[in-house]
């Protein structure tokens, strides 16, 4: 146990800039490079570049260590088609910048990624961290949403009022804590609607994540398929009280207790702000 806890502070400092009142920041990625879609389709995808990198740079910068985890433990994919600099506001230099960073971090490699499982995380202790986040791409809708070890970390989470904080489709996670995460999506999926039996933790919780408005302004992304069901959707049907900005794909995040959860691609640095602000 305390050589994995040695690994994992070794791994954090070399992820970070050091400093004596670091706070240590568990960010949680999908190990699926894909979205099985309504038909037999399949939407190659993972995270979106600005919905990691953003925070990433706004914690290094900060002083922060950071931990990368996915539910097993393999590498994680970037969804090609956020590698565009309107996701960064029209700045291509900040776009590449960010590429260059996640390069550097070697995230991506089969071989040498920094990333660990769920389960190496349990074991170096939940409350080695502070914080997690968990950005969005269309790849959380995957595999988080049903992880039994995500289910686990924000059940624990919750629990002890840790900050947690989720972006665009990132807030599906919060799914994984119902007790039978897997019979509600499959619900969904078969016939639109869902009973999570009054159970969920994170019932009453104000929150966003991307609109079923703004998943079908953007659905020509996904090459003619369709999802299987919409993260809005689901987390309404769960119990969450869902709000939105005034206009679609605008900058938006909400804050209730220890969630923090954004709208959009637009909404990653604010919630990065929001979530140094619980660091300080």
């Amino acid at each position: 146990m305390k050589r994995l806890r040695s690994l994992a502070v070794a791994l954090a400092f070399s992820l970070g800039v050091h400093s004596a009142h670091a706070a240590n920041v568990l960010i949680v990625l999908s190990d699926s490079d894909h979205l099985d879609l309504k038909d037999g389709k399949v939407f190659q995808t993972g995270f979106y570049l600005n919905e990691l990198m953003q925070p990433v740079k706004a914690l290094r910068d900060a002083g922060h260590d950071i931990t990368f985890a996915t539910p097993r433990g393999t590498a994680p994919s970037v969804d090609k088609t956020s590698i565009d600099k309107m996701y960064f506001g029209g700045d291509e230099a900040a776009m590449k910048a960010s590429q260059t960073q996640l390069d550097e971090l070697g995230l991506l490699s089969s071989t040498a990624s920094p990333v660990v499982s769920l389960a190496r995380v349990e074991q170096i202790g939940y409350d080695h961290f502070d914080a997690v986040y968990v950005p969005g791409g269309h790849a959380p809708m995957q595999d988080l949403l049903v992880s039994p070890e995500l289910g686990k970390l924000l059940t624990y989470f919750h629990e002890k009022g840790k900050t947690t904080a989720l972006a665009c489709h990132g807030p599906i996670a919060l799914i994984s804590t119902l007790r039978d995460a897997k019979g509600f999506t499959a619900q969904l999926e078969t016939t639109g609607a869902a009973n999570a039996g009054g159970e969920w933790i994170y019932a009453g919780y104000k929150l966003t994540v991307i609109s079923n408005r703004e998943e079908e302004m953007a659905k020509g992304l996904l090459n003619g398929g369709q999802m299987k069901f919409y993260p809005q959707t689901a987390l309404e049907q769960a119990g969450g009280k869902f709000s939105k900005a005034d206009e679609p794909f605008a900058a938006y995040v909400v804050t209730d207790r220890e969630l923090i959860t954004g709208q959009n691609p637009a909404s990653a640095p604010l919630v990065a702000q929001e979530l140094l602000k619980r660091l300080q």
